[in-house]
């Protein structure tokens, strides 16, 4: 197959005006150029636009080393990455994001850009935690039959049976067996409060750890620290769900790293006491509402990850590589692809709209003078008055990847090194076609061996928002086509080099 007949597959569909448009962009001279600058920014679907100027300065001479324009670029404006790790927003800019999570979940394994290859030898567990139930949904239950209950039947008259088995396609999967029997204020306010559920549940791993150890908890830093990498996924049910890597340290000291003494069964006891005794007080969300108390769900996995065995084994233990590689995956997943778009989602978001309408109407009546009972935050705002803010995500207001400080390299570290890497390119790409040779490799990895002087050099600029997303319809398909194939082509390397 050619290049033209994969491009034509990848814009097939198009509407007769988007095909013109494409056509229209085809036809011109500055094609080229649009190319050009697409490639930059990795065939972003919704790049953001600047207009404006920056120079670079030797601080301590004054000179001027080099200028930047935006009309000097292809296209007239500075073209830069919209950087969204949502799937269904960008491609292009999730796939470096799930790179990019990849590449700080195995350093912190393995060691690598900065962080010690002595990780490796520490202890190391996988836990998947989970949301308790809200009331019986639809489920694969691994080709057995949904829920057969015979003849039952709720308090709304409804069966509580389904012997359908499900697969894991299916758009009923997630959704309750009972809309109305399914409580779905407990589900949004659960889901709010995730979060600091995880806060405290991290938090008590240290004290546990402390009491196994036999040591006050402000001195168990110096026997062990507990380090970890997480993300967040979406079930269907549409209830997060959390996976983490926590590794253990030596004394904290000693450095990212140091060697630990403390026997893994001893890490795996303290998480699982810690994360089934954690609990958080949910404040009500109106008066006819009473406070809740939150906890996880009966699901806490926890399982030790050693290296070196069959990845195509479900039976036997997972490695390091699969972990990672597992994490990155559900870091770009955004809940419209997890949760089918139905009545279920729909009370979801209904549900974290109403609680925030009470929140509303308290603020009105703490403006009117009125003394109220709920709880406020720092700042005098309800505590639930941000609920609604969150209602696309299902009252989750969390991270979906996060870590602790000392785990693993940082994201910001890793978007430094890249940046880089393709100024280099750029430099050298730019010098080769001067001097009509190709792209000298050796010159490219000596320059990435030099430590940029940032603090001998200060960029002053100013700049301007243009806009966002492609000047037209023709551009924008052709970048998201680009960027579909080049997923397409990425699974298929990965696919074939295992």
């Amino acid at each position: 197959m050619t290049s033209g007949q994969r491009l034509d597959g990848a814009l097939a569909g198009l509407t007769e005006h988007s095909l013109e448009a494409v056509q229209e962009l085809l036809s011109r001279r500055h094609l080229e150029d649009f190319a050009q600058a697409a490639s930059r920014v990795g065939f972003c679907q919704r790049p953001i636009r600047l207009a404006g100027h920056s120079s670079s300065v030797d601080k301590t001479t004054g000179e001027v080393l080099s200028t930047f324009s935006s009309d000097e670029a292809p296209t007239g404006v500075l073209l830069t990455r919209c950087g969204n790790r949502r799937e269904s927003v960008c491609t292009s800019c999730s796939r470096v994001y799930a790179r990019d999570t990849f590449e700080l979940i195995r350093c912190g394994l393995e060691g690598g850009k900065g962080v010690p290859g002595a990780v490796a030898e520490n202890p190391l567990v996988f836990v998947t935690v989970t949301a308790p139930s809200f009331g019986a949904v639809h489920s694969t239950r691994g080709g057995r039959m949904c829920h057969p209950r015979g003849r039952e039947t709720c308090e709304h008259g409804r069966s509580l049976s389904c012997t359908a088995r499900h697969d894991k396609d299916d758009d009923v999967v997630g959704s309750p067996i009972c809309h109305d029997c399914y409580d779905y204020l407990g589900h949004v306010v659960w889901q709010f409060h995730a979060p600091e559920l995880w806060r405290r549940a991290v938090q008590d791993v240290s004290r546990q750890l402390a009491a196994r150890l036999g040591v006050p908890v402000s001195k168990v830093s110096k026997f062990a620290s507990r380090q970890y990498g997480r993300t967040a996924e979406m079930q269907a049910r549409g209830a997060v769900h959390f996976h983490a890597l926590f590794r253990l340290d030596g004394p904290a000291e000693h450095g990212i790293g140091a060697t630990c003494a403390v026997d893994v069964d001893v890490m795996v006891d303290a998480i699982h006491a810690a994360f089934a005794r954690t609990r958080v007080v949910a404040p009500k969300t109106g008066e006819q509402d009473l406070e809740r108390v939150l906890k996880w769900g009966r699901q806490i996995d926890v399982r030790v990850v050693r290296d070196g065995c069959r990845t195509d084994d479900p039976d036997g233990p997972i490695t390091g590589e699969q972990v990672a590689a597992y994490l990155a995956k559900y870091s770009t997943k955004d809940t419209s692809l997890s949760v089918p778009d139905g009545e279920h989602a729909r009370r979801l978001q209904t549900t974290c709209q109403e609680v925030h309408d009470l929140a509303v109407l308290r603020a009105e009546r703490r403006r009117a003078g009125e003394v109220l009972e709920a709880p406020v935050d720092a700042e005098g705002r309800d505590h639930y008055a941000l609920i609604g803010k969150w209602a696309k995500e299902l009252g989750y207001r969390g991270h979906y990847s996060s870590k602790s400080r000392r785990y693993s390299v940082t994201y910001r570290t890793l978007r430094r090194r890249r940046a880089r890497f393709q100024q280099v390119m750029s430099d050298e790409t730019e010098r080769a076609r001067r001097a009509g040779r190709p792209v000298d490799p050796k010159s490219v990895e000596e320059a990435l061996r030099e430590e940029a002087d940032e603090s001998a050099t200060l960029v002053v600029g100013v700049w301007e928002f243009v806009g966002t997303g492609w000047a037209n319809e023709g551009e924008a398909e052709i970048a998201t086509a680009a960027a579909a194939r080049a997923r397409e082509y990425a699974q298929h390397r990965a696919a074939t080099t295992k």
